[in-house]
């Protein structure tokens, strides 16, 4: 895997130990209480009761989970353009409180890093003032029009990582099929937004009997699955690497699974959000339940479950989306899409999945370390030795409440909730990016 990423600066010791954790690293199959040696920024050992000069320092890791640092492939850090909600900065370490190590910065932002320049922008910017690892997605097309094609190459030797036109799928087949054969040249997955806005006006909503009693336009579930069916064919036609971003019906989770049982390079992930709410969260949460694609019905959220149980989903991200409080504060249909989701990603994951039996350990962590680094092709989600020595410490059984965020923003439904599973201590290349040496 080539080292596309942000440098964090911070210092590190060269050489720490962990020590007497539960290790969870599925690329390497190992689920015991083991240490974790880190030498000058990478992993270099790992296994039981490792001896160690006494002048190495020790970090005490009973009663905790040490795994890889998280990999969240689905981030809004709304620089530039749009600094007052989130900052590269601001959105980084959020994201090192959420034990995420690294984050694939998706391209909404105002200009859209649609050539070299801007790849280039975000890379500096992160590794200046970035607390994690920051890996660029360019847009497939120029100005996320859905019409002429970025720099697909030359971004790519930048340093970009996928592609996606977030936010909106590529409506015209023949741009994305060109996309695709050139994003397969390239080693670059494509990442769709699926969601055909041909289909509704102004919805807000999941479309059904809820949005008729509350009085707000509908997005019907066939505007997402439609653009699944025919972005899989396309994949299928071009033998692309296809990702699905923030699946949200049952439909979208069957074509999913269909498609890896014929063997097509398609790939899938789903958000906390998804798989904790339903559409009746609107009523309680208002405009901080106002998420694209929009919460849908218990049946769907149980096909997420299904889903994420099977491997038809390969990926938990948070698809973080961070708006100042004004803006949510406006009237529902007025409102933005999307809530801040850094913070609570692994809390969520662990409360609602792993807690609840639906992921064991080593599952939940494959889909938020391993799967995502394999799907954006970057050096991370593992600890085998020689990696980078990106680790997260969790504690599996001390439940606090979700009081407030690192990020600029808070727009997020889960405040006020009762979690367990929140980050400890978090390294970046062996640097403490987060909490403190217990």
């Amino acid at each position: 895997m080539k080292e596309k990423s942000s440098d964090n600066k911070v210092p590190r010791a060269d050489v720490l130990l962990i020590r007497g954790g539960r290790v969870v690293d599925p690329a390497h199959k190992r689920d015991g209480v083991m240490d974790v040696l880190m030498e000058n920024g990478k992993i270099a050992r790992v296994g039981k009761n490792l001896a160690v000069s006494p002048a190495v320092e020790t970090v005490d890791a009973r009663g905790l989970v040490v795994i890889p640092g998280l990999v969240d492939m689905h981030v809004h850090l709304r620089e530039p353009g749009n600094e007052d909600a989130e900052t590269i900065e601001s959105g980084t370490r959020s994201a090192a409180a959420g034990g995420i190590t690294g984050v694939a910065a998706m391209p909404n932002t105002n200009p859209p890093p649609d050539n070299v320049s801007g790849i280039r922008f975000l890379l500096r910017k992160a590794a200046e003032e970035g607390a994690v690892r920051v890996w660029p997605v360019g847009t497939i097309t120029h100005n996320r029009a859905g019409k002429a094609l970025s720099e697909i190459g030359a971004m790519s030797q930048a340093g970009c990582v996928a592609l996606s036109d977030d936010g909106s799928a590529v409506a015209d087949s023949q741009v994305l099929r060109r996309a695709m054969e050139y994003a397969r040249l390239f080693h670059l997955t494509v990442i769709e937004h699926a969601e055909d806005k041909a289909l509704f006006s102004d919805g807000v909503m999941n479309d059904g009997p809820l949005a008729t009693r509350l009085g707000y336009r509908g997005i019907p579930r066939q505007a997402e699955y439609v653009v699944v069916a025919r972005d899989i064919a396309l994949a299928e036609l071009t033998g692309a690497r296809l990702h699905l971003a923030h699946l949200s019906t049952r439909e979208s989770v069957d074509l999913v699974r269909q498609a890896k049982r014929r063997g097509l390079a398609v790939t899938a992930e789903v958000t906390p959000h998804h798989f904790t709410l339903t559409e009746e969260a609107v009523v309680r949460y208002g405009t901080n339940a106002k998420i694209n694609p929009p919460l849908r019905t218990k049946d769907d959220r149980e096909a997420l479950w299904e889903g994420l149980a099977d491997g038809t989903i390969d990926a938990i991200a948070s698809d973080h989306a961070p708006h100042i409080r004004s803006a949510k504060e406006q009237e529902f249909a007025a409102a933005p899409f999307g809530i801040v989701g850094l913070e609570t990603l692994l809390p969520l994951t662990v409360t609602q999945l792993i807690d609840k039996k639906i992921l064991s350990w080593p599952e939940a962590v494959r889909k938020m370390c391993w799967n995502p680094a394999r799907i954006l092709n970057v050096p991370a989600g593992h600890l085998g030795a020689g990696a980078p020595a990106d680790v997260t410490l969790v504690d599996p059984r001390k439940s606090r409440k979700v009081m407030s965020f690192s990020s600029r923003s808070d727009n997020s439904p889960f405040l006020g909730w009762a979690l367990r599973g929140f980050a400890r201590m978090v390294f970046v290349g062996g640097r403490r990016v987060f909490g403190t040496v217990a």
